[in-house]
């Protein structure tokens, strides 16, 4: 445990020396001219899926959200705290990003606990993961009830009128990607070929 702290705080000099060192460093500009991303990611909370690094992202690239499950809530505007929904309404409204990716992963300890359906610590987790329909799975295998729920989370994101408005206009794209940790590979859902296949580079930049 203690390696692991000293590897963060080596971690942290990286980072000064990177991005925060001189009059002309990254976070200077950030400071001075603020954030202004294009993507949004809804990422997952597992420590082996950081989109960031995935992505080989600076600092101002990327707004994310994480949660258990890279979950999108259905919208519902009442008293109740919605975090994620509010992680959406800024960047969506205000930062007025153009991307938005949905990325879930292999391996996923939120879908997981959502088919074991609660067999640990449990105030919160199986309440939060319930937004996704047990019923519409029709697997037990983790990856590919990951893979429905990301299609849930992506109807529940047109559930939100300010979104489903800018995909209408067609100024937000929502991309469905899911993370493979053992391959380290993403693969992107196609719409076509109703099927996920290797995230590449498009033929033409």
């Amino acid at each position: 445990m203690k390696n692991s702290f000293i590897k963060i705080l080596q971690g942290y000099e990286v980072f000064r020396k990177k991005y925060a060192s001189g009059d002309k460093s990254v976070m200077q500009y950030l400071s001075d001219y603020g954030q202004k991303p294009q993507i949004m990611v809804v990422a997952c909370c597992d420590a082996r899926v950081d989109p960031a690094l995935i992505l080989q992202c600076d600092p101002g690239d990327l707004f994310i959200t994480r949660n258990v499950a890279n979950i999108v809530p259905p919208y519902e505007k009442d008293a109740a705290h919605h975090g994620t929904s509010a992680a959406l309404e800024f960047g969506i409204c205000y930062l007025n990003v153009k991307h938005l990716i949905l990325l879930g992963h292999s391996q996923c300890g939120g879908i997981q606990a959502l088919i074991n359906n609660g067999k640990h610590q449990d105030d919160f987790i199986t309440s939060w993961v319930s937004i996704i329909k047990n019923s519409e799975l029709n697997s037990n295998n983790v990856d590919e009830c990951a893979k429905a729920a990301l299609d849930q989370s992506y109807k529940n994101c047109l559930t939100f009128p300010w979104i489903k408005e800018k995909v209408e206009k067609k100024e937000l794209l929502v991309h469905l990607w899911f993370f493979d940790i053992k391959k380290g590979e993403i693969f992107t859902h196609s719409d076509a070929k109703a099927a996920y296949q290797p995230l590449a580079l498009p033929e033409q930049l």
